[in-house]
């Protein structure tokens, strides 16, 4: 063979080498390409069996979502939120509005707490997973304290993948509640934000990733709107009990209240009475003893609900007990103080006013139980005279000590005179600007109408108080008594 033939020969050996080691290259790198793509779809299909998941969840945590109790929704959000998370455990704190306070009100799974460490001396596993949960749920957070707190005040989601090296995190001794991984989110409803959820340590020991969150966060929003239109409902509930008991509570005092004035020859009465809210707390009464002794009361009482209602019931019944058997205001007063102190609860008491007018002599005896101090527009010149008397509201001391404060007085009460007596709600009426109409604006209202009669009298009270506090709506129950003795039998009510 030639040289040349042989250069020749080795080059084609040459080339077809190279040409298998180029089909086996490419044949190589296809596969490893070809391989690549097919994880990466994998994955992708996982992902999306995932976010397919998670829409079949969000679709069961809200199926029937206006039925079912805000504690069992908050525990189905929780169920939904560790499956699509992959977390072993987690909690749904809520932020109290009352006490600005995010209080743990589901948790699920052994849930470690985020600022409190465990002992080790806590006994058996049960024991310890109910103690761990106890921790949890009695250790609220406040705005801004620890990573709860954090994203409440903020509104922002926190993820920490590496939590054990992360300060923020508590780190536990004990080994089940180690948190490796841990996410929080908002849970946001208008811009307002209703609570946190949190989830640690996902169940195939990897840290969470940001997929994890923005699902979690998803599903927060979502789960946000049905747990505050719960709690809504739960809040609508208690207004219909609420309301429930406010009509109850309405019946009782309007059946405390006169339906009608009694008919007293030789005295003239008007009355007015108008609640500041749906029940008050105001009470008057007339009473006949016998023909020559009539009772006037009038009360207030501290507390505006049922139990004030039902308190003024009481009083109302021991005044009717008390009242014909004796001309003294005083001595009726102090036997009502005897019978009610005992029950009446410490944060409520009664002011009350009773007068005994004797047509007979022509007076009125007054005894005050720390009420309104009443006053008399004389006849003759029309001045005010108000009727001084010491004594301290029902309910508020001891026995012993109520009788010793306690007086009465006796005073003139002839033919044209005008007897006023009243709550605070009168001389205390705010207006606009939040200025009281005052005893002076009262008085001189009074003493313009009082020959005019009781009704004209109170007439032109409530015109110029109305004037006085325009619409400004009042906190205050008003109740306002007007008497004058007069020759000729008359009886009137407003």
């Amino acid at each position: 063979m030639t040289d040349a033939s042989f250069q020749a020969s080795n080059l084609f050996v040459l080339f077809t080498a190279l040409t298998q080691l180029l089909l086996v290259s490419g044949g190589a790198f296809m596969y490893f390409r070809w391989h690549k793509q097919r994880r990466l779809n994998d994955r992708l299909l996982q992902e999306k069996e995932v976010i397919f998941g998670f829409v079949h969840d969000v679709g069961e945590v809200f199926a029937e979502a206006e039925e079912i109790e805000p504690d069992l929704l908050l525990k189905r959000v929780l169920f939904y939120a560790l499956r699509t998370t992959r977390a072993s455990a987690g909690a749904i704190y809520l932020l109290e509005r009352e006490t600005e306070n995010l209080e743990a009100c589901a948790v699920s799974g052994i849930f470690p707490p985020l600022h409190q460490v465990v002992r080790k001396e806590t006994e058996g596993p049960v024991s310890r997973s109910r103690h761990v949960e106890t921790l949890v749920k009695t250790a609220p957070f406040a705005l801004g304290e620890g990573l709860v707190g954090q994203v409440a005040d903020t509104g922002a989601p926190i993820l920490i993948a590496d939590a054990e090296s992360d300060a923020q995190v508590p780190q536990h001794e004990i080994d089940f509640l180690k948190i490796q991984s841990i996410m929080l989110v908002p849970m946001r409803f208008h811009q307002r934000v209703l609570g946190v959820i949190t989830v640690v340590n996902r169940i195939d020991g990897k840290a969470f990733l940001q997929t994890d969150l923005n699902l979690l966060q998803a599903l927060a929003d979502q789960a946000s709107a049905a747990v505050y239109y719960a709690g809504l409902r739960d809040t609508l509930d208690e207004k219909r009990r609420i309301d429930t008991d406010l009509n109850l509570a309405r019946q009782i005092q309007s059946s405390l209240l006169p339906r009608s004035l009694p008919d007293v020859p030789g005295i003239t009465i008007a009355a007015f009475n108008e609640p500041a809210q749906q029940i008050g707390g105001d009470y008057y009464d007339v009473l006949v003893i016998d023909d020559r002794h009539v009772g006037i009361a009038i009360a207030d009482v501290s507390g505006k609900s049922i139990a004030g209602a039902m308190l003024m019931s009481v009083c109302r019944s021991v005044l009717r007990a008390q009242s014909p058997s004796s001309l003294s205001p005083a001595e009726v007063l102090r036997s009502i103080n005897r019978v009610m102190s005992p029950d009446i609860a410490e944060d409520m008491f009664v002011t009350m006013l009773y007068i005994i007018i004797h047509l007979d002599t022509q007076e009125i005896t007054v005894a005050r139980a720390g009420h309104e101090r009443p006053f008399v527009v004389r006849h003759d010149d029309h001045n005010v005279r108000v009727i001084e008397s010491v004594g301290t509201a029902i309910g508020m001391t001891d026995d012993e000590t109520f009788e010793s404060l306690l007086s009465e007085v006796t005073v003139p009460f002839r033919p044209g005179d005008l007897l006023v007596a009243f709550t605070d709600g009168i001389n205390e009426a705010m207006s606009a600007r939040g200025e009281e109409w005052g005893m002076e604006r009262f008085y001189e209202a009074c003493h313009a109408a009082a020959a005019q009669g009781p009704a004209q009298l109170i007439h032109n009270v409530r015109e110029r108080m109305s004037r006085f506090v325009g619409e400004t709506p009042q906190y205050d129950d008003m109740t306002l008594l007007a008497i004058q003795p007069t020759t000729r039998y008359s009886s009137e009510a407003i």
